[in-house]
């Protein structure tokens, strides 16, 4: 009996550590970003069963993604951060501003993702700042901590275009684009005009479950395991990065949008998120949409609830 037992205890000692090894692994690709040309990356077409296995087991490798030229004259802008990354950002302005509204891109994204959101902002009388986050797109770093960290990246671009004088900032932003402005406003006396929140996660728990399930894993308990050993690997409690609450000291009007569709983000925490916003408020449903680019997606709807709320 006692040699049954202590079989089944290094049973269990011998698959606690195994799920620990690969949910740190997931939790460090995950928020690891390579340079470009750094590691080889494979579309799917031409990865094998072995490759395909391994990134169950130890994650996927993700590149900085490359911006494409926006099809208009724009002031780059470097940006420094405490820790001295440089970040990289679009100033564009259009004559007669009503304001500036600084855009944010999601986790593995790049400003120049944002273009179409900029130009239809621009359309409607508005400057634009567009920032690649730390690890994104031309901007330097490799680490990305959804969210929690990037709240100085929101900060230094809001100061940026207070600098220029401008006293309607507006904050845009998707995904974790969304979450860190959430995030920016809790940390830091930042007092925009108004701001505008596509499909933010309730929190990073809810985050890696999401991106678990995409992978047709179980959320539970590889979610809280993957958030444990991302934060421990970059010297944060990843637990207590939690949009819902940040959205409480918001106190400014909050467009809040959804893609009925949404694979990533629940309608839960949609609910939950809106719930706790005590300042003006609207939310608004995309019956069509995903974990997507509604401005793409369905434009005409998200250019008219746009532009009411801009008013």
């Amino acid at each position: 009996m006692k040699k049954f037992l202590k079989i089944i205890l290094w049973t269990f000692l011998v698959l606690f550590i195994l799920i620990n090894v690969i949910t740190a692994f997931h939790a460090y690709k995950f928020t690891h970003f390579y340079d470009r040309g750094e590691v080889s990356i494979k579309d799917n077409s031409g990865k094998s069963g072995w490759d395909k296995t391994r990134e169950i087991l130890f994650g996927i490798n993700a590149q900085k993604q490359v911006n494409e030229q926006p099809d208009t004259s724009y002031q780059k802008v470097i940006l420094t951060s405490s820790d001295k990354i440089k970040l990289e950002g679009w100033y564009t302005a259009v004559d007669s501003a009503k304001g500036t509204i600084c855009i944010f891109h999601g986790h593995g994204g790049k400003k120049s993702g944002t273009n179409a959101e900029a130009e239809a902002f621009r359309k409607l009388g508005y400057n634009t700042f567009q920032l690649d986050f730390r690890a994104h797109g031309s901007s330097g770093g490799n680490t990305c901590t959804i969210g929690y960290y990037e709240s100085e990246d929101v900060k230094l671009a809001y100061d940026f275009v207070k600098s220029k004088g401008e006293k309607n900032i507006i904050l845009w932003g998707i995904s974790m684009g969304a979450a860190t402005i959430t995030k920016a406003v809790n940390d830091y006396p930042l007092h925009p005009g108004k701001i505008i929140l596509e499909m933010p996660f309730g929190s990073i728990v809810e985050a890696a479950e999401g991106r678990i399930k995409m992978m047709g894993l179980p959320p539970e308990p590889l979610a809280r395991l993957i958030t444990f050993w991302g934060g421990t690997e970059h010297g944060f409690w990843a637990f207590n990065m939690k949009p819902v609450e940040f959205v409480k000291k918001i106190n400014c009007p909050v467009l809040l949008q959804w893609g009925k569709n949404d694979p990533r983000v629940s309608q839960k925490e949609i609910d939950d998120i809106y719930g706790n916003i005590t300042s003006t408020k609207k939310l608004v449903v995309y019956e069509n949409s995903g974990h997507e680019s509604l401005c793409k997606k369905e434009n005409a709807k998200w250019v008219g609830e746009i532009s009411d709320f801009l008013k």
